[in-house]
């Protein structure tokens, strides 16, 4: 009985084994149907979705912000010279060059109606500025203001079906995230490049007058300025402004101005035309071992007043030379950016208690804040 046994458990199992073997490499001696050949294998690979975004792509991202970025051309006529028409200046010198000076830029769409983000010095001095979709289409440029003051303006174009980029929270923003610059470098075409936030508040560079940029090591060349900066979800996170380089090109520094920033300034423009910010009247100065030695002043940390211009906001508040602010708004200040920045934040005409050293003493005043002049540079069209 158990011989009995054996032989059949053996023989089932050779016959399992034969029908594995030859439904693997010869599945049409069992009549299997299925595909157009008339055979189907036994060990399909599994299909692939062709639209599946791979591990670790920044696709979906690029794609829902580039639509908004547009290429920005401007052009400006050459300056004339006043020998131009004189013929002993052809004789000596030539016929001079008429052709205008070109410039290259870009900008974000963040309205509907047609609203454009850019830099100040993209547009600067430009007569006539041109915009480029990323769907091919072209239109004029009106400036509705501009801020050189943190080197942003608003441009308006009338067109429909445009599409906008949706504004993220700058303020949110860490060291070590990722982010992604989009732009028109060397004016190539439409360029799209990674990195992480490499610091924030970057301030004392001398780029700007209120300096709180978002450092990144994602490429920007010329071309980028008044690009955008966005996060892995397409955002908007600050407007490329600027790179340190030695060459000319992209040497893993580069600054954006911050959305937070960017959102204020186009608010104040599209509403009354300029940016208006808080004024007190003084002449401040980082605080050094020298100055506070010079003043008597015990603090270590704050920015020294050296100049109250006479019937101003600060003079009329009580603060004179010598004294170092420490606090705008219950907010320390460290340095003269930090306090140039507190001080354009505050509402004019609302007064704002700040914290004040004084020799030995602690002294709480409240200022009411002016309005901050506008630069001369600022253009109007």
């Amino acid at each position: 009985m158990k011989r009995l046994w054996l032989l059949f458990s053996q023989t089932v199992t050779v016959l399992i084994a034969a029908y594995f073997v030859v439904g693997t490499l010869k599945p049409d001696w069992m009549g299997a149907r299925g595909s157009r050949s008339g055979t189907v294998a036994l060990f399909e690979a599994p299909a692939t979705d062709a639209t599946a975004v791979p591990q670790g792509s920044f696709r979906l991202a690029a794609k829902k912000s580039a639509a908004a970025v547009v290429s920005i051309n401007t052009s400006k006529a050459a300056p004339g010279s006043p020998h131009s028409d004189d013929p002993w200046f052809k004789f000596f010198f030539g016929e001079q060059g008429n052709a205008p000076q070109v410039g290259l830029g870009s900008g974000v769409i963040i309205s509907p109606s047609g609203y454009i983000l850019t830099n100040n010095h993209v547009v600067e001095s430009a007569d006539e500025i041109e915009v480029i979709l990323n769907d091919s289409r072209r239109a004029r440029a009106k400036v509705i203001g501009t801020d050189p003051d943190t080197d942003l303006a608003v441009l308006k174009i009338e067109l429909d079906r445009l599409p906008v980029i949706v504004l993220g929270d700058s303020d949110t923003l860490q060291v070590g995230d990722q982010v992604l610059a989009i732009g028109n470098p060397f004016g190539v075409g439409q360029t799209v490049t990674g990195g992480i936030v490499s610091a924030l508040g970057r301030n004392q560079l001398g780029i700007n007058t209120f300096e709180n940029f978002i450092q990144t090591d994602a490429a920007i060349n010329p071309g980028n300025s008044g690009g955008a900066l966005v996060d892995t979800s397409g955002n908007l996170l600050g407007i490329n402004t600027a790179i340190y380089s030695r060459s000319g090109g992209s040497m893993g520094i580069g600054f954006a101005i911050p959305v937070s920033t960017a959102k204020f300034v186009m608010e104040g423009i599209v509403k009354d035309g300029q940016v208006t910010r808080g004024w007190i009247g003084v002449e401040p100065n980082d605080l050094t071992p020298e100055l506070a030695e010079t003043f008597g002043v015990k603090v270590t940390k704050g920015v020294i007043i050296t100049g109250v211009l006479q019937n101003g906001p600060a003079a009329l508040s009580g603060i004179r030379p010598g004294d170092v602010i420490t606090s705008v708004a219950g907010q320390t200040v460290a340095n003269v950016s930090e306090l140039l920045s507190k001080v354009a934040a505050l509402k004019p005409g609302t007064a704002s208690e700040f914290s004040v050293q004084r020799g030995d003493n602690v002294v709480t005043t409240n200022v009411v804040p002016g309005t901050r002049p506008q630069p001369r540079r600022s253009i109007q069209r």
